[in-house]
C-alpha cells in the first residue's frame, strides 16, 4: 500500500492565486501559472518537493492564459491574455518572446509537435501561426505559416507521420554489408535523415464547430464542421479515425480519405452535462474519460461501445454530496485520478482480471483518498511516477507516492496511516494506539517500550504513556537505514553504522573497509543485527552484550551469487546463524531466488521460485514424491518480501507473487494470487518446505512470522473474519499458521512440541516426531498435527493422531478410503474428516478423482457444483447425479424442481408417480403433460385398479398398451372389439390372450387363428390334434418349430394317413434318417427324391451309400455319383463313371480331389486315386484337367503327355519351362518339331532351347540339319544352310552316343556335305 506526501509549493510573496499547472513530460518540473488583483500575472517553476526554481519566473500586468511544454527540452512556452508569447529555459531563466504584432487577442492555442521542431500558436480572435523551432528551443524567425479564421480557436492536434527506418536497425544491417543499409545509414548520420519526420499536417477547431486541416505550405481546408463549439480533438493513430467532443457531449467519429476529407462514421450524445467547465480526458486505451462537476465520472469504452461510471463511496472517508471537478489518467500505472469540491483526490486504479472463457473484464477499485485545502480544480500527473500536481483555489500541492512504512517486533506492529499517522498495535495486552507526528514519516522502528520514526532529516523516540504516546528523544540524521533494539538505535552512514542512544548519542561505531561498501540494509531480529551493504556484503553482528560483537567478517556475495545487481533485502535469524537475501538483477528486474547465507559453515544455498524448487542436491525428495504439485504451485514467481520468525530460528517465510505481475510492493498487495511459503531451514537438512497457502482475501501484505501467527496487513475496517474483535482503525490482523489453527492461545512447551513435530514429520523422522509429542494429551493439539498429516501427506502418522483423538468414525473412512489406488484421494478423505474441505476439494481435483470430488460435493451439500463437475468431468455418474439432487430436493419439500430433476436422471417414469401418488390431479397434468406412454400405461393401470375402465381404456389406448385394451374389453365382455384390436394391430401378447379367451369359450377355429397371429403355434398344433384338423396341421407344423414339427410328424405316422406329409416333417424337423427310413418303407419316392438333394458330406456315410444304391437301381446315376462322393467313396463313384460313361467333370474331379495330409487317405492311396481320376479324364478326352490331376499326382510325363494330346501349344511351353526335367524337355521339342516351325522362329527358338535344356545334342543336331534343308529345298539359300550344317556339326562333335561307329559315320557324313556346300557357294561366286 502507498501513502501520499503532500508538499505545498513555496510560492514567492504576492503571487496570487494559482490556477494553472503543467508538468514537464521528462524532468520534474512543474510550471504554475498565477493571477494577483495588485500585481497581475505571473509564471513560476518548482521542483518535486515545492521549492521555487529562483531564475525562473515571469511577470505581466496580465493574466497567462496556457502553459505548454517542449516535448523533451526544458524549454517553457507562456501564452497571455494580452497575446504575448514567450519561452522560458530551465534552469537559467531565459525568455524569448515572439513578434508582437502576430497575436492580439487572448491566447488559446499553445501545441508543440512531437518533436518538438513547430509550434502552433492561435487567440481569441481565430489568428492561428505555426513557428518554426531550432534544437536550441528558439524561435527561428517569423512564422512560416499564418491564417485567419475569425473565430475563437478553441482546440488544435498534430496529425503524426508514420515513423522511417530505425538508425539501429540500419547500423545492424550496414555492418553485415547491406550497401543500401549503409548509404541510409550514411544519410541519417550526417543529419539529413530523422528517426521520425515531424508532423507537417495539424487539424485545429474554432468556437463554431469548424475543423480546418493545415499544413506547412499554408493550405488550409475546412475537413468537417460539428454542431456547437469543440471542446476535444482526438486523432486516433491506430484507425486513422479522428474524434470530434462538443460542449453539448455529443460524440462525433469521422474517416479521414486520403484527399483529405471527412466521412462521418457515426455521432451519438454522451450522458453528463455539458459547458466550459466540463474536464475531458481521451486514454490511448480507447476510454474517454469526463469530469463535469457532478458527483461521478463518465467513461465511455469507444473499443467496446460500452460506458458506465465511477462514483464515490462513504466508508472509504468521502462526504454526501461531494463533487468532481478534474481528472487525470496515469496509463504506466493505470490509476485514475480526480479531484473533489470538498479538497480530496480520489485514486481508481484499473484492475484487469480473465474469466474462464479467456475474456478479459476491467474493473476499478476505488482507493483510500488523500486531503488537500480548498476546491480541487485541476490535477496533472507528472514525469516521474509518483508525482501528481493539485491546483486548488488557494494554491498548488505536490502529492509524492511514497511506500507506507510499518514494522513488528515483540508483539508490537507498527503501520503507517497517513503521511504523519501510525497506528500501533500492542497484541500482548489487546490495546492499540495511534501515533500523529508533525511531519511526514518515512521509517518506523518499533521495541517493546519504544516507537522510533524518521522522516528524512530527524529521528524521534517515543514511548507509552498509558493512552498516549510521549516524545522522549530526538536528533538529527539523514540516515537511509535505521534499526532499533531495546535502548539502542543503529544508523548507517558512509562505511559504518552508528550505535545510538535514544537522545542521538553515538555509543559505537561498526566499521566497514572500503571494499566492503557502505551499509544501506538494517534488520535485527531477537538479538542480532544483519546489514547489507552497497558492494554487496553481508555482516552480522550479536547485539546480547553491551556492546555489539561481530560474529562473522563479511561476506561478498557478488563472488559467489552470478549477476548480482543490488541487494534488496537482508535479515537474519533469532539465532544469527542464517541469513536471508533478496537481490536485485544487474538488468535492474529483481531475482526470483531466495538465498541463504549459512553464517557457521560459510556457505550459500538458494530456493529458486522459478522453478518452484531448490537446487539439485538440496531438495527434500520425500516430500517431492508425496506433494507432486508443489513444484508447480511455486514455479513461475519471485520473492517480494521475506521474514524469519521471532523466536524460532528454524522458520522463515516469504511471500511469492507471479513472475509476470507488478512487483511493486504498493501494486502487489492488491493481489489475489501471492504464495506465502514457509521453510525451515537448518545446516544439516537444508531447506524444507514446510507449507504454502495463497495469501487469505482482503489483507494486503505480510509484515511478520511469530508463531503461531502470520501478521498481514490491511486497509482500515477491512481483513478481519466474521466474529473476530476490532479496534478501529487497525491495520493488523493476524492468521494462525496451519499447525496451530485452534491452537493460538497454547502454551510454550505446546508451541515448541508442535513446532518440532512438524519439522521432524518434514524430514520424515517419525521416532523424533512421536518423542516430540508423547507427553501431549490435549485432543485439540492431536487434530492440529492430524492436520498437519494432510498438508505432509503422512497417512501412517494420521493414523495415530486419530486415533489419541478418539475419532472412530474418521479412522474408519480412512481405512476404506486406503483402497483408492491415488494417494491424493486418501488424503482428501482425512481431510474431509478433519473439517479442511478446501483442501480436500482441491487433492481431489489435482489427483483427478471428480467422481469422488462428485460425491464430496453431495455430502457437503454444493449440489450445483456437484452437478457442474458430473456435467463436465464425471458424465458417467451424471444421472446419478440428477437423481440424488432429486431426492435431495423432494426431502427439502421442492417438488417441483424435483420434478425437473427426476426428469434429466430418467426416472421419472417411477419416481414422479410414487411422489405425485397423493395429489391425483396434479399427477394426471404431470402425465398428460409428458405424453410418455409408459407414463399412460401406469396411470391406465391405477384407473383400472380403481374401476374407472372406460378412462383406463383411453390412456391403454393412448400407451398403445394392446394387450390391456383386448385385456379389459374382454372383462367387460366385448370380445368383438377385441378381436378387431387384435387383428388390426397384430399384437402377439393380445393375439394370445384373445385366443385363450375363444379357447374357453370352445371357439376353435377362432382360437387356432389367434394363436397363430401370436406365433403361439404349439398351442394351436394341439388344437388340431384335439380336433382332427389334419389339413390346417401341417401348415402350423411347418410354421413351428423342430420339436412341433417332429410332433405333429408322429401324430401322422401314428395315424397311418397323410405318409408323405409325415416324411416331409421328419424332413423338415432334421431327422433325415427316419425321413428316409419311412419313405423307403413306403416307397415314397418323390420325397426321397427331395431328401438326397439336402444330403452332403456332413451326412451319414451309410445313409449316403443306402440313397446312392437306391439312385443306382433308378437309373439316377449322376446322383448317385454326387452320394458316393459325399460318402467318401471315390473308386465307386469312379467306377459308376466308366461303367455308365459319365462325364467327369471339373467340379466333380475337385471334390474326389482330398487334400494332402488328409486322415481318410495316404499319401500313396491318394496319388492313386488321382492318377485313376487323370486316366478317366484322359478316356474321356479331357486332356487338361488330366493335365492337372497328373500334376497334383506328381506324374509330370503322363502329364506332359496328356497336354501334348490336347495340342495346346502355350500351355506346353509353359509346362516344359516349370517343369524342368530333360524328358519333358524333350518331349516338348520334338512336339513343337511337328509343328509348322518354318513360319515361326518363336517356335524355332523354343525347340532350339528345349534341346539344349534337354542336353539332346543329337537331336539338336538332326534339327538344323533339317533346317539346313528347308533353306536349301525352298528358298536355295546356301548361305544359311551352310551356318545351318555348321551349327549341327558342332552339337554333334559334342553329343555322346552309344555307338561310336555310328556316331563318326555321322559325322564324316556331316563333314562331307558341309564340303560340298562350300563348293557350291565357291562356284556360285
Amino acid at each position: 500500500m502507498a501513502v501520499y506526501f503532500d508538499h505545498r509549493i513555496e510560492a514567492p510573496e504576492n503571487s496570487g492565486t494559482p490556477f494553472l499547472i503543467a508538468w514537464h513530460s521528462t524532468q520534474p518540473v512543474l510550471a504554475v501559472g498565477s493571477i494577483s488583483p495588485v500585481t497581475g500575472g505571473s509564471v513560476s517553476l518548482y521542483h518535486q518537493h515545492g521549492d521555487h526554481v529562483e531564475l525562473c519566473r515571469i511577470e505581466r500586468s496580465c493574466s497567462p492564459s496556457v502553459l505548454s511544454w517542449h516535448p523533451s527540452k526544458p524549454v517553457l512556452c507562456v501564452g497571455w491574455e494580452s497575446g504575448e508569447v514567450v519561452l522560458l529555459a530551465h534552469p537559467t531563466g531565459e525568455t524569448t518572446p515572439l513578434s508582437s504584432n502576430t497575436h492580439t487577442a487572448c491566447i488559446t492555442l499553445l501545441e508543440w509537435s512531437h518533436s518538438g521542431g513547430r509550434l502552433v500558436t492561435g487567440d481569441q480572435a481565430g489568428v492561428l501561426a505555426l513557428w518554426k523551432v531550432d534544437a536550441r528551443g528558439r524561435f527561428q524567425g517569423t512564422h512560416i505559416v499564418k491564417q485567419d479564421y475569425g473565430k475563437p480557436l478553441t482546440c488544435c492536434i498534430y496529425r503524426p507521420t508514420a515513423p522511417t527506418e530505425d538508425v539501429a536497425l540500419l547500423a545492424r544491417a550496414a555492418v553485415s554489408g547491406d550497401e543500401n543499409a549503409l548509404d541510409m545509414f550514411n544519410w541519417k548520420k550526417a543529419g539529413r535523415g530523422s528517426t521520425r519526420q515531424d508532423t507537417l499536417q495539424l487539424y485545429c477547431s474554432t468556437a463554431d464547430g469548424c475543423v480546418y486541416s493545415v499544413d506547412e505550405r499554408g493550405r488550409s481546408v475546412c475537413v468537417l464542421t460539428v454542431e456547437g463549439a469543440v471542446q476535444k480533438l482526438v486523432y486516433v493513430e491506430r484507425k486513422a479515425v479522428l474524434a470530434v467532443v462538443t460542449d453539448s457531449l455529443m460524440l462525433s467519429q469521422f474517416s479521414l480519405m486520403p484527399d483529405g476529407s471527412a466521412h462521418e462514421l457515426s455521432k451519438v450524445k454522451l450522458s453528463g452535462r455539458g459547458g466550459q467547465n466540463i474536464d475531458i480526458l481521451w486514454t490511448e486505451s480507447g476510454l474517454l474519460i469526463t469530469a463535469a462537476g457532478e458527483p461521478l465520472i463518465r467513461l465511455w469504452d469507444l473499443e467496446k461501445d460500452d460506458n458506465y461510471i465511477l462514483s464515490l463511496e462513504e466508508n472509504l472517508g468521502f462526504e454526501k454530496g461531494e463533487l468532481l471537478n478534474c481528472v487525470s489518467y496515469c496509463p504506466t500505472k493505470e490509476i485514475l485520478a480526480a479531484g473533489t469540491s470538498k479538497g480530496r483526490v480520489a485514486f481508481w486504479r484499473m484492475v484487469t482480471t480473465d474469466n474462464a472463457k479467456g475474456d478479459s473484464t476491467t474493473q476499478w477499485k476505488l482507493q483510500t483518498p488523500t486531503d488537500v485545502e480548498g476546491n480541487v480544480s485541476q490535477l496533472q500527473w507528472g514525469s516521474s511516477l509518483w508525482l501528481l500536481a493539485v491546483c486548488t483555489g488557494t494554491s498548488v500541492q505536490i502529492l509524492s507516492e511514497q511506500l507506507m512504512c510499518s514494522h513488528f517486533s515483540q508483539q508490537v506492529a507498527a503501520v503507517q496511516l497517513t503521511p504523519s499517522t501510525i497506528s500501533l498495535a500492542y497484541f500482548s495486552t489487546d490495546t492499540h494506539l495511534m501515533l500523529r507526528t508533525d511531519t511526514h514519516v518515512r521509517a518506523v522502528q518499533v521495541a517493546k517500550d519504544s516507537v522510533t520514526v524518521w522522516n528524512g532529516k530527524y529521528v524521534t523516540v517515543y514511548e507509552p504513556a498509558g493512552p498516549t504516546l510521549r516524545n522522549t528523544g530526538s536528533f538529527q540524521c539523514e540516515s537511509p537505514a535505521l534499526a532499533v533494539h531495546e535502548e539502542n538505535i543503529y544508523t548507517v552512514e558512509p562505511n559504518r553504522v552508528q550505535v545510538r542512544t535514544p537522545q542521538g548519542t553515538v555509543k559505537q561505531l561498526l566499521t566497514f573497509s572500503e571494499a566492503e561498501g557502505n551499509p544501506v540494509l538494517l534488520s535485527v531480529c531477537k538479538a542480532y543485527l544483519a546489514v547489507g551493504t552497497d558492494t554487496a556484503h553481508v555482516r552480522v553482528f550479536d547485539l546480547t552484550r553491551r556492546e555489539a560483537k561481530p560474529m562473522c567478517n563479511a561476506k561478498s556475495l557478488k563472488e559467489v551469487i552470478p549477476n548480482l545487481g543490488a541487494l534488496r533485502s537482508v535479515k537474519c535469524n533469532a539465532s544469527g546463524n542464517q541469513v536471508s537475501i533478496l537481490i536485485t538483477q544487474v538488468n535492474g528486474r529483481p531475482d526470483h531466488k531466495v538465498y541463504f547465507y549459512d553464517v557457521d559453515m560459510d556457505t550459500i544455498t538458494h530456493f529458486d521460485f522459478f522453478t518452484g524448487r531448490p537446487p539439485s542436491g538440496f531438495s527434500q525428495s520425500e516430500d517431492g514424491e508425496r506433494n507432486p504439485c508443489v513444484e508447480a504451485d511455486l514455479s513461475g514467481r519471485c520473492p517480494v518480501s521475506q521474514f524469519w520468525d521471532e523466536t524460532e530460528p528454524r522458520l522463515f517465510v516469504c511471500e511469492a507473487a507471479p513472475v509476470n505481475s507488478d512487483l511493486q510492493q504498493d501494486s502487489q498487495s492488491e493481489k489475489a494470487d501471492v504464495l506465502v511459503v514457509t521453510f525451515f531451514v537448518t545446516q544439516e537438512h537444508g531447506l524444507l518446505l514446510q507449507d504454502s497457502a495463497l495469501k487469505p482475501a482482503g489483507l494486503q501484505a505480510l509484515l511478520a512470522l511469530d508463531a503461531p501467527y502470520y501478521y498481514y496487513t490491511c486497509k482500515p475496517g477491512e481483513g478481519f473474519e466474521v466474529g473476530e474483535p476490532c479496534a478501529a482503525p487497525q491495520m493488523v490482523v493476524r492468521r494462525a499458521l496451519r499447525d496451530f489453527t485452534g491452537l493460538e492461545n497454547c502454551d510454550k512447551p505446546t508451541r515448541d512440541a508442535l513446532l518440532n513435530f512438524s519439522f521432524y514429520l518434514t524430514i520424515s523422522d517419525m521416532d523424533e516426531a512421536f518423542k516430540a509429542i508423547k507427553l501431549i494429551k490435549s485432543e485439540a493439539v492431536w487434530e492440529s498435527m492430524a492436520r498437519m498429516c494432510v498438508k505432509s501427506r503422512r497417512l501412517d502418522v494420521a493414523r495415530v493422531c486419530l486415533g489419541n483423538m478418539g475419532n472412530a468414525r474418521a479412522a474408519r473412512a480412512l481405512r476404506e478410503a486406503e483402497k483408492e489406488p491415488e494417494l491424493e484421494a486418501q488424503v482428501a478423505m482425512l481431510a474431509t474428516q478433519l473439517g479442511m474441505l478446501e483442501e480436500a476439494e482441491r487433492l481431489y481435483r489435482s489427483c483427478g478423482r471428480y467422481d469422488l470430488l462428485n460425491k464430496f460435493y453431495q455430502a457437503c451439500g454444493q449440489w450445483q457444483r456437484a452437478i457442474e463437475t458430473a456435467e463436465s468431468h464425471d458424465r458417467v455418474h451424471l444421472r446419478t447425479t440428477y437423481y440424488s439432487y432429486a431426492k435431495h430436493l423432494e426431502a427439502m419439500g421442492d417438488s417441483t424442481t424435483a420434478l425437473s430433476y427426476y426428469e434429466k436422471s430418467d426416472t421419472h417414469r417411477v419416481e414422479v408417480p410414487r411422489m405425485l401418488i397423493d395429489d391425483s390431479l396434479a399427477l394426471e397434468i404431470y402425465v398428460n403433460k409428458m405424453k410418455d406412454k409408459n407414463l399412460y400405461k401406469w396411470w391406465a393401470q391405477y384407473l383400472e385398479s380403481q374401476s374407472e375402465m372406460e378412462s383406463a381404456l383411453r390412456y391403454y389406448e393412448q400407451a398403445q398398451d394392446y394387450l390391456s385394451l383386448v385385456r379389459v374389453h374382454c372383462y367387460l365382455g366385448n370380445i368383438q372389439k377385441a378381436s378387431e384390436i387384435a387383428n388390426e394391430t397384430g399384437n402377439r401378447a393380445a393375439s394370445y390372450h384373445l385366443a385363450r379367451q375363444y379357447e374357453g369359450q370352445e371357439d376353435i377355429g377362432q382360437s387356432v387363428h389367434f394363436y397363430t397371429r401370436a406365433q403361439a403355434y404349439n398351442n394351436a398344433i394341439r388344437l388340431c390334434k384335439e380336433n382332427n384338423l389334419d389339413e390346417q396341421l401341417l401348415n402350423l407344423a411347418l410354421l413351428s418349430n423342430p420339436e412341433d414339427m417332429m410332433e405333429a410328424a408322429c401324430y401322422y405316422e401314428d395315424k397311418n394317413l397323410h405318409m408323405d406329409r409325415a416324411v416331409m416333417l421328419y424332413h423338415k424337423a432334421g431327422h433325415v434318417s427316419k425321413a428316409l427310413e419311412l419313405a423307403f418303407s413306403t416307397e415314397q419316392f418323390g420325397a426321397l427324391q427331395l431328401i438326397a438333394e439336402d444330403l452332403n458330406e456332413n451326412s451319414d456315410p451309410a445313409l449316403l451309400a443306402r440313397c446312392s444304391d437306391f439312385f443306382i437301381k433308378h437309373t439316377q446315376y449322376h446322383k448317385a455319383v454326387e452320394l458316393l462322393v459325399a460318402a467318401k467313396k471315390y473308386h465307386e463313384a469312379l467306377q459308376l463313371c466308366l461303367d455308365q460313361s459319365l462325364t467327369v467333370t471339373e467340379e466333380l474331379a475337385e471334390r474326389m480331389t482330398v487334400t494332402r495330409g488328409s486322415a481318410h487317405l495316404s499319401e500313396e492311396e491318394r496319388k492313386n486315386l488321382l492318377e485313376r481320376i487323370a486316366d478317366c479324364c484322359m478316356r474321356q478326352g479331357n486332356y487338361h484337367l488330366a493335365t492337372k490331376k497328373y500334376t497334383q499326382a506328381g506324374n509330370k510325363m503322363k502329364a506332359m503327355r496328356a497336354l501334348l494330346k490336347s495340342g495346346d501349344t502355350e500351355k506346353i511351353v509353359f509346362f516344359a519351362g516349370v517343369s524342368r526335367q530333360k524328358e519333358i524337355f524333350i518331349m516338348a521339342a520334338n512336339y513343337l518339331q511337328s509343328l509348322d516351325w518354318r513360319k515361326d522362329p518363336e517356335i524355332m527358338k523354343n525347340i532350339i532351347s528345349f534341346y539344349t535344356k534337354g542336353r539332346a545334342l543329337d537331336l539338336l543336331a538332326g534339327f538344323y540339319e533339317a533346317c539346313a534343308q528347308v533353306e536349301i529345298d525352298d528358298y536355295q539359300n546356301y548361305e544359311k544352310a551352310l551356318g545351318a550344317l555348321t551349327e549341327a556339326y558342332k552339337c554333334l562333335s559334342k553329343a555322346k552316343g552309344r555307338n561310336a561307329d555310328d556316331q563318326d559315320s555321322k559325322v564324316s557324313g556331316l563333314t562331307h556335305r558341309i564340303s560340298c556346300v562350300k563348293k557350291f557357294i565357291q562356284a556360285r561366286r
